[in-house]
């Protein structure tokens, strides 16, 4: 796969409802994954999140590994040691970048 193939991934485009749709979570239960710090989704001018399918892949892993009975606690630990080993990859240090000041200015601006 080429970088192309990745960037419809990363794209944060899809509404919470229509990522509720897909992955059979509940909109609550997608706002908890981000006040757990799992998922970073981009807030739109106007406050809208909007996520990308990158996103909805890890909101459908992180399900299943709750469904396995796996505490979001473990779960974030386990994606920041997958971060910790990717860290020195510019493109994932960027995205990385991106999501916290996302989640940084989406708590300042409340």
């Amino acid at each position: 796969m080429t970088t192309e193939d990745h960037s419809y991934k990363d794209k944060k485009v899809i509404s919470i409802g229509i990522v509720s749709e897909l992955t059979g979570l509940s909109v609550r239960q997608i706002r908890y994954y981000e006040e757990r710090k799992l998922i970073y989704p981009q807030r739109s001018s106007r406050g809208t999140r909007k996520y990308s399918f990158a996103d909805v892949e890890r909101l459908m892993d992180i399900a299943n590994k709750r469904e396995d009975g796996v505490q979001t606690a473990e779960i974030l630990k386990d994606m920041r040691k997958k971060e910790q080993m990717l860290k020195n990859d510019p493109q994932v240090r960027k995205k990385m970048l991106e999501g916290q000041l996302n989640a940084h200015f989406r708590y300042k601006n409340r």
